[in-house]
């Protein structure tokens, strides 16, 4: 398994410098209050790590991992576990960048604020990367792509029909007694999708011939 994770880390490692760079990038356009950093680091490293599966089907690295012990199983665990270890670090360097943009720029840290909003990310950052891996072991990274479109596309339009012809407000009303529980729903949701995501992805890979 260490192996795997070893060598997830060594085919993204150029990539980190362009990480590097785009966060002293984005940091100054942060001071200069012209971006929100919070969103886009977290979400780079699933885009970061699907660059992986590009490099892997180019050197037919899968097709070599299966004669593995557990090579299928550990080559889609070390994947999941690569990307959210990789989240999670960027998302504390992150976090703490936020303190320094916010004290900087108004003198004052809204501690409750930023922390929701990198949780909020983080959540968001865990559910691309369990609707994108499943679909990129099915389909590959091309036509997965070409999906992924499709089906953020679809979600975007069914929402807009929903607001424009449903009072949402009604049907959430109910459900306000939650708001007390909402980061512990969120976090059993999280770790609900990225099993099942898992799973998914393992039973896809599990069958797939190369």
């Amino acid at each position: 398994m260490i192996g795997f994770i070893k060598k997830d880390l060594a085919v993204i490692k150029s990539n980190f410098k362009l990480l590097g760079v785009l966060i002293v990038i984005y940091t100054i356009m942060g001071l200069m209050g012209k971006m929100d950093i919070s969103f886009i680091l977290p979400f780079m490293c699933v885009m970061i790590m699907i660059s992986s599966f590009s490099y892997d089907n180019y050197n037919k690295w899968d097709a070599y991992s299966i004669s593995l012990p557990n090579g299928r199983k550990n080559s889609v665990k070390s994947k999941y576990i690569t990307t959210i270890l990789m989240t999670f670090i960027v998302t504390i360097i992150t976090t703490i960048l936020s303190f320094i943009i916010s004290y900087v720029n108004i003198q004052s840290i809204n501690y409750e604020q930023i922390l929701v909003t990198m949780f909020g990310t983080v959540f968001g950052t865990l559910l691309v990367l369990t609707i994108m891996y499943p679909i990129i072991y099915k389909f590959g990274v091309e036509k997965a792509r070409i999906c992924i479109f499709l089906l953020v596309f679809g979600i975007v339009i069914i929402g807009s029909l929903l607001a424009n012809y449903i009072d949402l407000s009604n049907i959430l009303k109910p459900l306000s007694f939650l708001e007390d529980y909402l980061i512990i729903i969120l976090i059993v949701v999280a770790i609900i999708m990225v099993y099942v995501s898992y799973k998914t992805s393992e039973k896809i890979f599990s069958k797939k011939e190369f």
